[in-house]
């Protein structure tokens, strides 16, 4: 059953049983047990062991629906792997039978979300909420609470009558924080529900209801506003949809046959979609099996080499990836926080690469790197491919990015020059090193950029993000391949011609040393206003290199004389010619010796035209002038490494 087939089924099936429950209540029933569909919000991680988590699931939750016929009210908490919470509530003005009605229809939806391990549904009468973690205290969340208008006006809209949606929801408010978390009210014709979860407790409820009714209040003049909240629901309409509590202790005429079939059919839409989702995932995983089986002597000796993690050990070390323990996204996947059983805190990073397409280049990659250790660079420490998705684990640096800093008006601050300069030096050795080092193979990063230099509790860097390196070969003098990378930081070469060397890491390194000692990004600049790259290499023409310097340490750094000759040392790695860049090794000696003479830098490959607006990111911004520019330069000298060294008279000798 491919995707389409499934998804397809599923519908066609979902709609059958909803037309099927609405025949069947039309016809023997004024009853309204509000089941339109208000919100519904899937998590989106799936577990690892989703074959046993559905069924499972679907067993548990007929004790929710046990517990939720005696009192409106039921949560449920089951220990397994992950582990499963449920709460489901019907708001206080239903019935018994339209409580029964309305979560049999919440159900119904739960499969859109599976085999996701967490799923909010909001209907107009209920709420059911599933997850891998205790959440029934929870009254507020920045990143699901919602507030839905409705598209009408109210009719003959003015200002009284506006007036009164605050004073209807205003008035519910205090009347559900003095009933319990329940409250209706009416003001001229505006009508409001207010209810908590049974879960929450009182400072919650009150919380949740004040900021739903704060912000529901921006619904007017809509006729119909509603707040869909972790702790609580909160609507208004200009037409009554709630009923008066001597009202719940009747039926309104539906049969008792009606309930049973609608509640049976909802079930069994419930059971057999979960079935599907069940059949989809098993097969899905059952395919990365085999396909793990079939590599062979690699997957045996990657088996011994000490740096497999089981993917449940880091499912849980992160919370089940949590949105809480993420600490960032990169151009290769999510990375989180996590703590080992034995109590050590790692990063652990969710790749988006198709494990079939890289897995055998992975195996060998991940176990070349995780020999590596340099006191400048993130330490590998194993992976896990046997999960949904394959997992690297890195070792856990507490600080920031870089940019976070350089780029940030009140951090930038805390960076004094002596960080900078260290953080520069530091990050030219971990080059260095990756390309020589002690091993035969030369490794390139191909994406060096401020976000990948992380800083520990004394702001030494360590370079990070090793998704997208690749390994050199004694014997090659460069690799064709697909172009990987960050707009900006790409070496000339390497962004039209697919030619990597380590070359293209020292022209990366080369852009960071401008952003970190000027306070600026690349790329981000407006219409009218050159590169950070073409503005420094223009100063540095008119000997004005003083001017590019951060404000910041400005008055520090001229005071000491540096910024000539680091700023030159970053036009040197930036030149187009591949040959006249240094290498890492030389450029650490010329930051590091005093004595080390540096060459006068050529003309870079910058842009001539206009570059990215400031609201566009670094990933995206147009390159097109800078690869016709770069074009001409490799068509009138035949390659990058025929350029000549000749300087003309006018270039600025060097400032120590």
């Amino acid at each position: 059953m491919n995707l389409f087939q499934f998804s397809s089924s599923k519908q066609s099936y979902w709609n059958w049983v909803f037309f099927f429950i609405f025949s069947l209540l039309i016809s023997t029933s004024f009853s309204d047990p509000r089941i339109s569909n208000s919100g519904l919000f899937c998590g989106k991680f799936n577990p690892l062991n989703g074959t046993n988590f559905v069924p499972t699931f679907v067993k548990e939750m007929q004790g929710l629906s046990e517990a939720i016929n005696a009192r409106h009210f039921a949560t449920y908490h089951l220990h397994s792997t992950p582990p499963i919470y449920a709460l489901a509530q019907c708001h206080q003005d239903l019935s018994q039978t339209d409580c029964l009605l309305c979560y049999a229809a919440s159900r119904t939806k739960i499969p859109r979300c599976l085999p996701f391990n967490s799923a909010r549904i909001f209907l107009d009468g209920c709420f059911l909420r599933y997850d891998n973690y205790s959440f029934f205290k929870e009254s507020v969340s920045s990143s699901f609470d919602k507030v839905i208008c409705s598209n009408d006006n109210i009719a003959k809209v003015d200002e009284k009558r506006t007036k009164r949606v605050g004073y209807a929801v205003g008035k519910v408010t205090k009347v559900a924080l003095r009933n319990g978390g329940f409250g209706t009210a009416a003001v001229d014709g505006v009508f409001a529900l207010a209810q908590c979860w049974k879960s929450v407790p009182f400072e919650g409820c009150q919380e949740c209801l004040q900021k739903a009714e704060m912000e529901v209040r921006g619904c007017s003049p809509k006729a119909e506003g509603r707040g869909l909240y972790t702790g609580c629901y909160l609507r208004y309409s200009t037409k009554k949809f709630f009923n008066e509590m001597g009202e719940t202790e009747h039926n309104h005429g539906v049969s008792g046959i009606a309930v049973i079939i609608a509640i049976i059919s909802a079930t069994s839409a419930f059971i057999m979609l979960s079935v599907l989702v069940a059949y989809a995932t098993y097969a899905r995983l059952s395919k990365r099996k085999k396909e793990l089986e079939n590599l062979g002597q690699i997957w045996i000796n990657f088996e011994k080499s000490g740096l497999k993690f089981k993917y449940e050990t880091l499912e849980k070390a992160t919370d089940y990836f949590s949105l809480s323990r993420k600490l960032g996204q990169g151009g290769t996947g999510s990375v989180f926080m996590g703590m080992l059983p034995n109590g050590k805190i790692v990063a652990v990073k969710r790749l988006i690469y198709n494990t079939r397409q890289w897995v055998d280049e992975f195996f060998n990659e991940v176990n070349l790197i995780s020999k590596i250790q340099h006191k400048n660079l993130v330490k590998l420490l194993g992976c896990s491919i046997e999960g949904p998705e394959s997992l690297l684990v890195y070792e856990y640096i507490p600080n920031k990015s870089l940019d976070q800093f350089i780029f940030d008006e009140e951090k930038a601050k805390l960076l004094k020059w002596k960080h900078r300069f260290d953080i520069i030096v530091g990050t030219a050795e971990g080059l260095a090193h990756l390309h020589g080092g002690e091993s035969q193979i030369r490794i390139i990063h191909r994406d060096i950029k401020s976000s990948n230099v992380l800083l520990d509790e004394n702001l030494n860097p360590k370079i990070a993000d090793f998704g997208l390196v690749r390994c050199l070969a004694p014997d090659k003098s460069h690799l064709s391949t697909g172009v990987a990378g960050t707009l900006g930081y790409m070496a000339p070469e390497y962004l039209i011609r697919g030619q990597l060397t380590e070359k293209a890491d020292v022209y990366s390194f080369g852009i960071l040393v401008l952003e970190i000692v000027c306070g600026k990004r690349n790329a981000t600049f407006s219409k009218d206003s050159s590169s950070l790259l073409q503005a420094v290499w223009t100063l540095y023409r008119s000997n004005r290199l003083a001017e590019a310097v951060d404000p910041c340490i400005r008055d520090e750094i001229l005071a000491k004389g540096a910024p000539d000759y680091v700023l030159q040392i970053g036009l040197l790695c930036t030149q187009a010619s591949v040959s006249l860049r240094p290498s890492m090794v030389e450029v650490v000696q010329m930051l590091t010796d005093k004595d080390c003479e540096i060459p006068i830098p050529n003309q870079p490959p910058f842009i001539n035209g206009n570059v990215q607006e400031p609201e566009r990111s670094t990933k995206s911004y147009s390159s097109d002038s800078f690869i016709s520019n770069a074009v001409k330069k490799i068509q009138g000298s035949g390659t990058f490494s025929e350029s000549s060294r000749t300087h003309s008279s006018d270039e600025p000798s060097k400032t120590q």
